[in-house]
């Protein structure tokens, strides 16, 4: 039986509907810390609206989310996010026209809050969320007019404080590049960069929110054997180097069945199978769900053929 203390994520009977359609139906789940978990069903089978519905892009209608024990649906998506929940999504959703560098550093936004470092109304606190490094020119691109006025009078002064924090922004997110296979990529506009290395900076802008949890939606979608086993190792490395639990959808079986300690299968919204690989590809409502009644079998299901 799993302890309380090494659960991370928990769905308490969390149900969600879109005008009369169940997409979630009184879903239990429980993902341990620094596990790699997977999320399998065909399609429609309410996948990433469970992980809308985690990182508050959906509130349930019914039941709730909790991480370590808070419950958090019902706060708003950047809240969740500091908390320490961050995600990809299944269509790549970079900054096409910003660099590999100043993708990651809107992830390092989350806990750059230059408003701490100087006196001013509202505590110091600036008038909307934490500061961009200089170097990413997203102030003006992103940022209301007030705070453009925030930004350029630090800039201007330039505090050593500032110029530490800054720095230190930018040398994590040169690291993550690093970590991710990207060194060297930092100058590059991101439309520019290959599909595959497209994924690997969203993985690297989701990790510069420093998650303990982090959510993968098809993260080897489109790519050849080769580059799957690739990302497969880098998945491999999140949980082992940087300690980071993981929740993976995918529908290549031998990257879930690879790497993944354990599956829950969904099927119309419902949980119809859970338990570790070679449990789940034997599983006969798994094999339906997927193949339907037939002469099809498990190793059908384990290969994805």
């Amino acid at each position: 039986m799993t302890q309380a203390a090494d659960v991370i994520l928990e769905a308490r009977a969390v149900t969600k509907r879109f005008v009369g359609v169940v997409a979630l139906s009184r879903l239990e789940l429980t993902i341990e810390r620094r596990s790699i978990a997977g999320l399998i069903g065909p399609n429609g089978a309410g996948k990433t609206t469970l992980f809308n519905v985690i990182t508050g892009f959906y509130p349930p209608d019914e039941g709730g989310i909790y991480l370590e024990g808070q419950r958090i649906d019902g706060l708003r998506s950047h809240e969740i996010a500091a908390l320490g929940i961050s995600r990809t999504f299944q269509n790549i959703r970079l900054f096409a026209n910003m660099t590999a560098l100043e993708n990651v550093l809107v992830g390092e936004h989350l806990h750059t809050d230059f408003a701490s470092l100087t006196p001013g109304a509202n505590g110091g606190r600036p008038p909307t969320g934490g500061g961009a490094p200089r170097q990413s020119n997203l102030a003006s691109r992103s940022l209301a007019p007030a705070r453009l006025v925030w930004e350029v009078l630090a800039t201007i002064g330039q505090p050593p404080l500032v110029r530490s924090t800054e720095r230190s922004a930018v040398e994590r997110a040169f690291g993550l590049l690093q970590f991710v296979g990207l060194r060297g990529h930092h100058d590059e506009l991101a439309r520019n960069l290959p599909y595959g290395d497209q994924r690997r900076l969203e993985i690297a802008r989701a990790l510069a929110t420093r998650p303990r949890l982090l959510l993968l939606d098809e993260p080897t979608a489109g790519m050849n054997p080769q580059e799957s086993q690739a990302i497969v190792g880098l998945i491999r490395a999140l949980r082992d180097e940087l300690g980071t639990t993981i929740l993976l959808i995918e529908h290549q079986m031998r990257v879930v069945m690879g790497v993944c300690e354990t599956i829950t299968v969904l099927d119309y919204g419902e949980k119809i199978a859970e338990g570790p690989p070679e449990h789940v590809q034997r599983d006969k409502r798994v094999i339906e769900a997927y193949l339907g009644t037939g002469s099809f079998g498990a190793d059908d299901v384990a290969t994805g053929a």
